[in-house]
Protein backbone atom coordinates (compact mmCIF):
# COMPACT_ATOMS: atom_id res chain seq x y z
CA UNK A 1 0.00 0.00 0.00
CA UNK A 2 1.25 3.50 -0.78
CA UNK A 3 1.48 6.59 1.79
CA UNK A 4 0.76 9.69 0.70
CA UNK A 5 1.01 12.46 2.66
CA UNK A 6 0.07 16.17 2.10
CA UNK A 7 2.09 18.39 3.87
CA UNK A 8 0.26 22.12 4.99
CA UNK A 9 -1.32 24.33 7.56
CA UNK A 10 -5.14 23.54 6.64
CA UNK A 11 -5.22 26.47 3.98
CA UNK A 12 -7.64 26.05 0.68
CA UNK A 13 -4.63 25.08 -1.28
CA UNK A 14 -3.25 22.70 1.04
CA UNK A 15 -6.78 21.43 1.05
CA UNK A 16 -6.99 21.38 -2.89
CA UNK A 17 -3.90 19.01 -3.32
CA UNK A 18 -5.41 16.71 -0.60
CA UNK A 19 -8.34 16.41 -3.41
CA UNK A 20 -6.13 16.33 -5.83
CA UNK A 21 -4.21 13.44 -4.06
CA UNK A 22 -7.33 11.22 -3.84
CA UNK A 23 -8.84 11.83 -7.20
CA UNK A 24 -5.11 10.34 -8.25
CA UNK A 25 -5.95 7.45 -5.55
CA UNK A 26 -8.84 6.49 -7.24
CA UNK A 27 -8.19 7.19 -11.12
CA UNK A 28 -5.31 4.80 -10.55
CA UNK A 29 -7.83 2.52 -8.55
CA UNK A 30 -4.76 1.95 -6.39
CA UNK A 31 -4.62 1.21 -2.64
CA UNK A 32 -3.08 4.19 -0.72
CA UNK A 33 -3.60 5.88 2.63
CA UNK A 34 -3.68 9.66 2.38
CA UNK A 35 -2.90 11.43 5.23
CA UNK A 36 -2.75 15.40 5.99
CA UNK A 37 0.33 16.17 8.12
CA UNK A 38 -0.51 19.77 9.49
CA UNK A 39 2.64 20.05 12.36
CA UNK A 40 4.77 22.47 11.62
CA UNK A 41 7.57 20.35 13.75
CA UNK A 42 6.67 17.36 11.59
CA UNK A 43 6.39 19.38 8.06
CA UNK A 44 10.04 20.44 8.43
CA UNK A 45 11.37 17.69 8.57
CA UNK A 46 10.75 17.37 4.79
CA UNK A 47 12.42 19.16 2.24
CA UNK A 48 10.37 21.40 1.03
CA UNK A 49 10.87 25.39 0.58
CA UNK A 50 6.66 25.97 0.99
CA UNK A 51 3.65 24.50 1.40
CA UNK A 52 1.72 22.45 0.05
CA UNK A 53 3.60 19.53 -0.20
CA UNK A 54 2.86 16.37 -1.59
CA UNK A 55 5.13 13.07 -0.55
CA UNK A 56 4.77 9.49 -2.19
CA UNK A 57 6.28 6.52 0.29
CA UNK A 58 8.62 9.33 1.77
CA UNK A 59 9.66 11.13 -1.15
CA UNK A 60 8.66 14.94 -1.94
CA UNK A 61 7.29 15.07 -4.90
CA UNK A 62 5.76 18.40 -5.07
CA UNK A 63 5.87 21.63 -3.30
CA UNK A 64 4.56 25.43 -3.36
CA UNK A 65 2.10 24.24 -5.77
CA UNK A 66 -1.36 22.20 -6.78
CA UNK A 67 -0.58 19.24 -8.99
CA UNK A 68 -2.82 18.39 -11.59
CA UNK A 69 -4.55 14.65 -11.20
CA UNK A 70 -2.53 13.37 -13.79
CA UNK A 71 0.91 14.36 -12.60
CA UNK A 72 -0.04 12.74 -9.29
CA UNK A 73 -1.19 9.74 -10.56
CA UNK A 74 1.99 9.69 -12.89
CA UNK A 75 4.24 9.96 -9.14
CA UNK A 76 1.65 7.14 -7.96
CA UNK A 77 2.36 5.04 -10.74
CA UNK A 78 6.35 5.46 -10.67
CA UNK A 79 6.15 4.88 -6.86
CA UNK A 80 4.00 1.49 -7.66
CA UNK A 81 6.86 0.33 -10.37
CA UNK A 82 9.93 1.19 -7.92
CA UNK A 83 8.20 -0.84 -5.04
Amino acid sequence: MLEIKVLGTGCPKCKRVEQVARDAVAAAGVDAAVTKVTDMGAIMAYPILGTPGLVINEKVVSAGRIPEVAEVTTWIMNALASQ
